[in-house]
């Protein structure tokens, strides 16, 4: 008999979302202080956008 809630979802967004935010406790947790903007947007992935005068 099939178990109309026996079913596997997968959100790959959502697991991305989990795996930077398990990056970022990790580098926190492993710091000896607060992380900085630019150390934080390394392990994100983040490239800086460049000021505009």
């Amino acid at each position: 008999m099939h178990d109309q809630f026996d079913v596997t979802l997968e959100d790959g967004d959502l697991l991305g979302e989990v795996e930077l935010t398990t990056t970022l406790i990790i580098a926190a947790s492993e710091s000896e202080g607060p992380l900085s903007a630019e150390e934080i947007d390394r392990l994100l992935g983040v490239s800086p956008v460049p000021h505009q005068r």
